[in-house]
């Protein structure tokens, strides 16, 4: 498979690429809050999501098609909160499925998270272990929703928090079935309603990534804010699990700070209620629901989106995922001057979609030096000359 990079002046219309839609979804599309995973067993994947006693559908892949499996918890759930379940989030610990959930109501601290475990993942399978003594009520520093379960070494942690005082995260005991520590503030946004909730962490080389959702999420069809008051995605991260979090521009996000990775564009609205995934395809892939501005934007309208993931300059960035084999993305890195009539130079990221990338350095003299072939979908990537490499 070739995968030319032309390096002309029509690099400017590259880096001001448009923001990719998302990958192709068929079947039932319909999520809020989705939770993604992987069967290891098989291959199969699950999505889980809000409401419907935690909704399931499975597909053979992430694009679909996506077919109805019925509810994880079909009964009642042991918390006193209520059977409003919401925000499931599904990981694999050892050889046993754990889904953390959350019981509230719209705009209450009266709220809860359970636990259930699996070991198949399949509706019916779930057994629902209950409290696990993490709740909140009105005046509690934090929301006790949103569940996120993160592992660093040998210790695993819970991120929690919607509105309030945001984000939280507690060390969990060793069974998973409680709290070891206070939660502690991670990401706080001191102004307004404080619209921040759902994080879910990440691990990427040396730094974890916490994302987020920062804006209204719902009843956007009866009470929609001014544009950029939606849903959007934002991320910040540390190179540890439970040490500060900052964004790009080394703002701290317990102050306010946050990069934007998704928000509305084109007919895409409100995208929100997002996880990651490494899918053995297409590797990182960010996942969330958003709603089509040409389909309708109320609650029961979300769908399930995805977007490949790139990390140049070690911070995330949503790329397309129905590429062409000459499809490029060029980003200057660092020392980009194009000064009058001159080729361009310093460092550029190059992008070759769906997974090749490569550091090219642009030299004052109009030469180019290769920092070296990275990855292929297939294969590696090889640098044949100084215009385009081959995976094979």
């Amino acid at each position: 498979m070739y995968c030319k990079v032309f390096l002309l002046a029509s690099c400017f219309a590259l880096a001001a690429i448009a923001v990719p839609a998302p990958g192709p979804c068929s079947g039932a599309c319909g999520t809020h809050d989705p939770s993604l995973i992987r069967r290891v067993s098989d291959g199969t994947y699950f999505l889980f999501s809000t409401n419907g006693h935690v909704g399931v559908v499975s597909a053979p892949s992430i694009a679909g098609p996506w077919t109805r499996r019925g509810a994880a918890l079909p009964g009642p759930v042991k918390l006193p909160q209520g059977n409003d379940i919401w925000a499931p989030d599904v990981s694999l610990v050892g050889d046993t499925y754990h889904m953390y959930y959350a019981v509230s109501s719209f705009g209450s601290q009266n709220s809860g998270i359970g636990l259930a475990t699996s070991t198949t993942l399949e509706p019916g399978s779930w057994t629902d272990r209950g409290s696990i003594g993490l709740s909140s009520t009105p005046g509690s520093p934090y929301n006790a929703i949103d569940p996120n379960l993160v592992k660093s070494g040998n210790n695993y942690y819970l991120n929690i928090g919607s509105f309030w005082g945001d984000i939280y995260q507690a060390q969990m005991s060793g069974d998973l079935t409680r709290p070891t520590s206070n939660p502690r503030p991670m990401i706080f946004n001191p102004t307004g309603s404080h619209a921040v909730e759902g994080a879910f962490t990440f691990r990427n080389g040396n730094y974890f990534y916490m994302f987020w959702s920062a804006g209204q999420c719902c009843r956007l069809n009866t009470n929609r804010p001014p544009p950029g008051g939606e849903y959007m995605i934002k991320v910040c991260r540390s190179n540890a699990v439970t040490r500060p979090y900052v964004d790009q521009n080394g703002a701290s996000c317990t102050a306010g700070g946050g990069t934007i990775v998704l928000q509305s564009h084109d007919n895409i609205y409100a995208p929100g209620g997002q996880g990651v995934i490494n899918d053995p395809t297409y590797g990182p892939v960010l996942y969330y629901h958003y709603m089509n501005t040409d389909i309708g934007i109320g609650d029961g309208q979300t769908i399930f989106g995805w977007n490949p993931l790139s990390f140049p300059n070690g911070w995330p960035v949503v790329e397309s995922a129905n590429p062409t084999p000459t499809t490029s993305r060029v980003v200057p890195t660092s020392n980009t001057s194009i000064p009058g009539g001159a080729p361009m130079y310093g460092q550029w990221y190059v992008a070759l979609f769906p997974k090749a990338s490569d550091i090219i350095n642009m030299l004052g003299s109009g030469g180019i030096g290769w920092a070296g072939a990275r990855t292929c979908a297939q294969g590696s990537c090889h640098v044949l000359n100084a215009y385009y490499s081959q995976c094979y």
